[in-house]
């Protein structure tokens, strides 16, 4: 009796032992289908993953590709007359690709083949529209006209040949995008725009997009000054446009300075303040001092703008300046940036010719070019390279930092000027 009641416990605890085996084999073999599920559905979430980032580079790619190397062939499609001797020419890239976005402020350089040149002309000019157009590009260009000393001499030979001999339909060749005058769109501190005559090119960039949508279609609600100078309406770029934007976006203010208003100019109608646009105006229009600046124009208005905010106590770090030649250089250089030794002897090795150094010629591209030596240049404010020339030896000194500085075997000619005896390889 006893031994059967032992032999029944023991077949119970057997079959209980049983059952919670095969209990923890069920539980094991859920845990593990779960556990095979999780990785497999996490396996997809990754495939998912990498799927979406290839599709958003493939998108990225195709809406805003790489810059491109070298010129491209662009199409003039309209050529707008927007003052006195001012033109603004929309290109279109002939291959119909789209346009790669650039910063506002900067510049296109352009291959000309112009008739009676032995060989190609560069040169550079702003864009003067925002960067949220993927199908053209424009830029703003002034005829150049003699110099008022040199009443003899020919007009500016890239910008006479836009202005006379390319229509509608002409091609150009264009290089991409570049420059290092540009505005910051990350920040939202408050700005002041300043451009004198066709200067206002780059800044018209600026102006454009923050107050145009962005890609996320918001507006920016940064403030911002905008001080333009021209001699009177005539000379009066994008009246309108300028007059439109300050109407309908509460973040801008527009002054307008006309230096020799006609009698027919009336202040508050396209013009606010009679002369120019001097460092008194901005104190007496300007809250304080507490902007970030960025200027471009004539040579003297430069100069008395660097100096004058400078004076009153606006950090170099807030002043943003683009030269677009060698005179607007030597201006916000100071005189006593460019003085240096006459009896500096200066060597072009290729045309084996050595001259005293002239220090009132204001860089070595300028002064090789009063003196017979072509050089090749492009923008003449140290930003597209052109100029590039390597030392055979001696060193240089630039007058401005320049966009991208080349190490000390070679310089860019069109902002520098010698600092001791100096081999030029041209």
């Amino acid at each position: 009796m006893f031994d059967a009641a032992i032999g029944l416990s023991a077949l119970v605890f057997l079959l209980v032992l049983i059952r919670y085996v095969i209990q923890l084999i069920n539980n094991n073999t859920r845990l593990f289908a779960i556990t095979q599920r999780g990785y497999e559905l996490e396996q997809e979430l990754t495939r998912a993953q990498i799927s979406k980032t290839v599709n958003e580079t493939k998108l990225d790619t195709e809406t805003d590709p790489i810059t491109w190397k070298g010129f491209r062939r662009f199409q003039i499609i309209f050529k707008v007359k927007e003052a006195k001797d001012i033109v603004s020419f929309y290109l279109a890239p002939v291959d119909g690709k789209p346009l790669p976005k650039f910063l506002p402020g900067q510049h296109l350089t352009f291959r000309l083949n112009i008739p009676g040149q032995a060989k190609p002309v560069i040169r550079c000019y702003s864009l003067s529209d925002s960067p949220n157009h993927s199908d053209y590009y424009r830029v703003t260009i002034k005829k150049q006209s003699p110099p008022a000393d040199a009443k003899d001499a020919p007009p500016g030979l890239s910008s006479s040949f836009f202005h006379d001999s390319l229509i509608e339909r002409d091609y150009v060749d264009v290089g991409a995008p570049s420059g290092h005058y540009y505005l910051d769109t990350n920040k939202n501190t408050p700005l002041v725009l300043i451009g004198g005559g066709v200067g206002i090119t780059p800044l018209l960039s600026m102006l454009n997009t923050i107050t145009e949508k962005n890609s996320k279609g918001k507006l920016s609600n940064r403030e911002t000054w905008f001080f333009l100078g021209c001699h009177n309406r005539q000379d009066h770029v994008m009246k309108e446009h300028l007059k439109r934007v300050a109407k309908t976006h509460k973040n801008v203010s527009l002054h307008v300075c006309y230096s020799s208003p006609k009698e027919s100019d009336i202040a508050g109608n396209g013009f606010h303040h009679k002369g120019r646009v001097t460092v008194e105006l901005l104190k007496n229009v300007l809250p304080s001092n507490k902007y970030e600046f960025y200027f471009c124009g004539p040579p003297k208005m430069m100069g008395d703008l660097h100096e004058g905010l400078g004076e009153w106590g606006v950090p170099e770090d807030n002043l943003h300046f683009e030269a677009f030649n060698s005179n607007s250089i030597n201006a916000i250089a100071g005189a006593e940036s460019v003085e240096t030794e006459s009896s500096i002897k200066i060597t072009f090795s290729q045309s084996q010719v050595t001259l005293p150094w002239n220090p009132s010629s204001g860089s070595l591209l300028a002064f090789a070019e009063e003196n017979g030596i072509i050089l090749n240049s492009g923008c003449r404010a140290g930003n597209c390279g052109s100029c590039l020339t390597p030392i055979k030896s001696g060193l240089v000194t630039y007058l401005v930092e320049p966009g991208k500085k080349p190490d000390a075997r070679s310089c860019l000619t069109c902002i520098s000027i010698p600092k001791t005896d100096l081999t030029l390889d041209g």
